[in-house]
């Protein structure tokens, strides 16, 4: 069966290497006519057809999925929802269009609706420290981030590199890492109080690198990762930064201090042992950690990051949101459509699962346009401080496609069909009629207003327009 979307994104991708229909008919060995067919998606693409595209326009399978067109027709939806645009209402087949068709120019867009939001909150009155941004720095280093997959062949190989100089099992990581720096730094590692409840401060003049005793023991050897990571692996993470030419030092500095993190988990958690380790436990994120003497969050955010073509992980998406429902860490391998302005869907279970912190709950959750994943959330708390201090609490969630849930353990007793819940991408884009749960009306459509009937099914009742 063919992929969703796949002529759309054949055709992106042959426009990008800057092949005709023609020539890449000539290497595919089928008429031109024929590949007009499929890239209007009025033919499918057999099992043999795709392996062969995937070879000759030198891609992943994956690469043909369609997520990019879909997350960018998602984010073009959410832009031509905002009634403030004071436009006509665009259709859901035009946006689709738009992104498939032409998607430099639906970048465009996207680039001046956060510069008009941006706009807005300047004049409201809120004032940016380096003054007025097109992409706030920190959306800048996110879209950095997701628009990768959250994937860096140089940095895996220079982790790699430093590994087997390290040869250090998971167990004895950790005392490695701490040797090295000793040895070949003169760096001492010093746990003890720190000052003003910080976690890790780095004196290089003492050559000393301080550890907060509030940190456990996982977040120790992290901070240790990341140091040696920033004395001896500085040359390709600033050449991911040179080659993606941020828009301000700001965007810069949040980049770096990703990958650098990138770095200290890739050391940590080599790729390939972790790989083999993932698909023997099942993606049991506890046991993962515990092998690896890493986090949960640290064992969520490397199984998110394994996307080596010839050697994928699970496409996970993974997402990070403090408790009033901002997100501080995103980015998707699964082609899950994330809300970029606004709230999600309170029925997902990245909401509910703060209803149990600590525990991790499960969800199949259905979008509008069938599309269903497999996804596993958490409540984190980390210990305060000081007393009187609240623990910073964030929920950690992932997912995948549910055909890819049989390689997780999270799925065992699961009907996909039965347990499946329809949440939308958020309110003010969901179509679903009679949600309790709905905060908004949905902005592309009337609401249908009687006093003299109520119902309990959901605050607001509305017309479906038709496109």
């Amino acid at each position: 069966m063919a992929a969703p979307q796949i002529g759309r994104t054949l055709r992106r991708l042959r426009q990008e290497q800057q092949l005709t229909q023609a020539a890449l008919a000539t290497r595919l060995g089928i008429s031109a006519s024929y590949l007009n067919l499929i890239e209007h998606d009025q033919r499918g693409v057999t099992a043999s057809l795709l392996i062969k595209l995937a070879e000759t326009l030198r891609v992943d399978l994956a690469a043909l999925s369609g997520s990019a067109e879909r997350q960018l027709e998602a984010q073009l939806r959410e832009v031509f929802a905002d009634p403030l645009l004071g436009a006509e209402a665009v259709p859901d087949v035009e946006a689709a269009a738009l992104a498939a068709g032409s998607p430099a120019a639906a970048r465009a867009v996207l680039a001046l609706y956060r510069a008009l939001r941006v706009a807005r909150e300047d004049a409201g009155g809120i004032a940016l420290p380096s003054g007025r941004r097109i992409l706030l720095p920190t959306e800048e280093a996110r879209d950095f981030f997701g628009d990768r997959a959250n994937h860096f062949p140089a940095l895996e190989q220079a982790a790699e590199a430093l590994g087997a100089e390290l040869a250090a099992s998971p167990a004895e990581a950790n005392h490695a890492i701490a040797e090295r720096l000793r040895r070949a730094h003169g760096l001492v590692v010093r746990v003890g109080p720190l000052e003003d409840g910080g976690l890790r401060r780095y004196d290089p003049a003492a050559r000393l690198l301080e550890l907060s005793e509030m940190l456990p023991r996982e977040s120790r050897g992290f901070h240790m990762a990341f140091q040696l990571a920033l004395l001896e692996l500085r040359a390709p993470v600033e050449a991911e930064i040179e080659r993606a030419a941020p828009s301000s030092p700001e965007a810069a500095g949040l980049i770096r201090i990703g990958l650098l993190n990138y770095l200290a988990a890739a050391l940590l958690m080599p790729y390939a042992a972790f790989l083999a380790a993932a698909q023997a436990l099942r993606h049991d994120m506890d046991r993962l950690a515990a092998r690896f003497g890493v986090s949960f969050e640290q064992a969520c955010q490397r199984s998110a990051s394994l996307q080596r073509p010839g050697a994928r992980g699970v496409p996970f998406f993974f997402l990070r949101v403090d408790p009033a429902g901002n997100v501080t860490k995103r980015f998707s391998a699964a082609g899950f459509p994330f809300a970029r302005y606004g709230g999600s869907c309170p029925r997902w279970v990245v909401h509910t699962a703060l209803a149990s912190p600590g525990s991790l709950r499960t969800q199949v959750a259905r979008l509008p346009d069938g599309a269903t994943f497999l996804c596993f959330a958490r409540a984190v708390a980390t210990p305060a401080t000081r007393w009187g201090d609240p623990p910073a609490v964030h929920i950690v969630a992932m997912g995948c496609d549910i055909a890819r849930a049989p390689d997780l353990a999270y799925a065992d007793g699961l009907d996909p069909v039965q347990a499946a819940v329809e949440i939308g991408l958020s309110c003010r884009l969901c179509d679903r009629q009679g949600c309790r749960s709905r905060a908004f009306p949905p902005l592309e459509h009337r609401l249908a207003l009687d006093p003299l009937t109520t119902t309990g099914a959901s605050p607001y009742r509305f017309e479906v327009r038709r496109s």
